[in-house]
This record gives C-alpha cells, sequence and structure tokens, in this order.
C-alpha cells in the first residue's frame, strides 16, 4: 500500500465526555461535515444520574480541511472549552504499543500473540516483561524481545523503575498482564492511567486464595467467569472492560475446571484488549462505556 492510499484511508477517531446538555451531537458533526469530513461511525450514551454525555465518533480525513496537527488545537478551543469536555483523539494510522508482562502461565500470551501476528489487531509489540525466564522461548518463537526482571520484596521499587525505563525507551502506550503475578506499584499506575489492563478469575461466589479452582470444586459452583479491568491502586477494582461466564456441572473435574477457567480468561482478556486498541473503551470513574 503507498502513502497516499494510507492517508486516503485514514481515519479520526474522537472520544469524549462532558456534562449533558442540548446541542453538543449537532455541533460536533456539523464541525466535521463543515470541514468536509465523512462521518463513518456514531455512538452516544448519557448517564442520566451522574448527567454525563458520552460520545465516540469517526470520520474519515481524505478531503478534511484541518490537517490532522491541529484538529486537536481546533477542538479544544472551539468545543473541548465550551462545553467543560475531556476527549481524546487517536488517528487509525498511528498504531498503538502494547507491552506484554508475563509471569509462569502461558495460555493468554500465546492467545495474544496468535492474534498478533494473525494481523488480527493493529498494533505493534515492542517487549515482553517477566518476572520469571519461563516464557522466554515463546516470545523468542513469536520473534520479539523478552526483558527479565526478577523481582523480590527488597529490589521491587528499584526494578519497576528500570522496567518504567525501558517502556519509555520502546515508546509504550499501554500494557497488558497476561496472569503476571505480581501487584503493580502506584508509580506505574499514575504513568499508564486506564492503560493496564488485567485479567482475573471471577467466581460466583467469589474464591480467593492460591488455589480458587480448587475450592471452587469443594463448593460444588455451577457457574466460573473472568473479568478483564483496567488496574487501579485498589486491587482487582479497576474499571470493568469485559467478562464472561461459562456452566459448570459435577461431571467437571478440577483439571477440567483449570481448563475451562484457562480458557475464559484468554478470550475475555483479547475481547478487552481488542476493545483498547479500537479505541472503543471510555473510563469514566470506576465504570468504562464500551462503545460497539
Amino acid at each position: 500500500m503507498t502513502t497516499n492510499d494510507q492517508n486516503n484511508k485514514t481515519t479520526a477517531k474522537l472520544l469524549l465526555h462532558c456534562p449533558d446538555r442540548p446541542g453538543i451531537v449537532a455541533e460536533i458533526t456539523d464541525f466535521i461535515t463543515v470541514n468536509r469530513g465523512n462521518i463513518i461511525y456514531l455512538d452516544q450514551h448519557v448517564d442520566h444520574i451522574e448527567n454525563i454525555f458520552f460520545m465516540r465518533i469517526e470520520w474519515e480525513l481524505k478531503r478534511f480541511i484541518i490537517p490532522k496537527e491541529k484538529i486537536e488545537d481546533y477542538f479544544e478551543t472551539l468545543y473541548a472549552q465550551k462545553y467543560d469536555m475531556s476527549f481524546r483523539l487517536y488517528f487509525s494510522d498511528v498504531k498503538p504499543r502494547m507491552a506484554i508482562f508475563v509471569s509462569k502461565m502461558s495460555h493468554c500470551l500465546y492467545d495474544m500473540l496468535a492474534r498478533y501476528t494473525a494481523g488480527e489487531w493493529n498494533v505493534e509489540i515492542p517487549l515482553i516483561i517477566s518476572n520469571h525466564p519461563d516464557l522466554q522461548p515463546i516470545a523468542e518463537r513469536f520473534d520479539i524481545p523478552f526483558h527479565l526482571f526478577p523481582i523480590t520484596k527488597e529490589n521491587k521499587l528499584e526494578q519497576e523503575q528500570k522496567e518504567m525505563e525501558l517502556l519509555a525507551k520502546y515508546r509504550v502506550n499501554f500494557i497488558v498482564l497476561a496472569r503476571y503475578m505480581q501487584v503493580i506499584s502506584e508509580n506505574m499506575i499514575k504513568a499508564y492511567p486506564n492503560r493496564i489492563i488485567n485479567i482475573h478469575h471471577s467466581f460466583l461466589p467469589a474464591f480467593v486464595g492460591a488455589k480458587p479452582y480448587h475450592a471452587a470444586f469443594e463448593r460444588g459452583v455451577k457457574i466460573i467467569g473472568a473479568t478483564s479491568h483496567y488496574v487501579t491502586t485498589e486491587l482487582d477494582a479497576g474499571p470493568i472492560i469485559e467478562q464472561d461466564v461459562v456452566r459448570i456441572t459435577h461431571k467437571d473435574s478440577i483439571q477440567e475446571l483449570i481448563n475451562k477457567g484457562k480458557d475464559l480468561e484468554k478470550i475475555v482478556l483479547s475481547r478487552a484488549v481488542q476493545k483498547h486498541i479500537e479505541r472503543k473503551v471510555l473510563a469514566y470513574k470506576n465504570k468504562t462505556v464500551i462503545f460497539n
């Protein structure tokens, strides 16, 4: 594909939220159409309890009059200040750069790398970071640099600082914790707000501890689940992006519970990552608006 072909297909994606009031949709769509942009996606939602308006709009830049590098300034001056609006602007020809953090479990890593190499995701994966060496052969198989940072209580802050320096060097936009068995520090969370995605099991009822599937088996659960969310300083309590469940019966062994759980975890995590890559997630307070 030539540069001109790429430019002709480039789109702008705008996600925003602000206090709800009449006229917002009309003004924003008018801004795009008057400047010869062709709108190809528009979705909106009003939270009537909070009185907050949410919107995602995407348009083609092929004939758009305003240069790409000036769109954000125009929008800030004309609309963001007027409506007390928070917004993010993205372009389809700029691939987000994703770092994957892993420990010893490989199921989520394999699933994401398979989707990545198959071209399903418009993303770059410049590196994989781990606190154990176990999954390095997988990174080498997919030809992705693997960086090992063994972590103890004594060196945790020092190692995380080195990780953050590496992430900055590789210009990473967001992080995926693919069953990374370490608690992320507050410093890293603040550096990547709503840009660290985690996956964990979620049972009904909940089971904590080192062997949740064993506990679920003993309790005779009928449903197991998985939850993917953004990481906050409150453990496993950040804005939820994606969830799903699978039925369990008395015929399922502990190993079958574990296998079903792993399968669900990788599916739910990949759905969450895809929504983030496609810029279809808008986090507000401790919830998300997911645009379809």
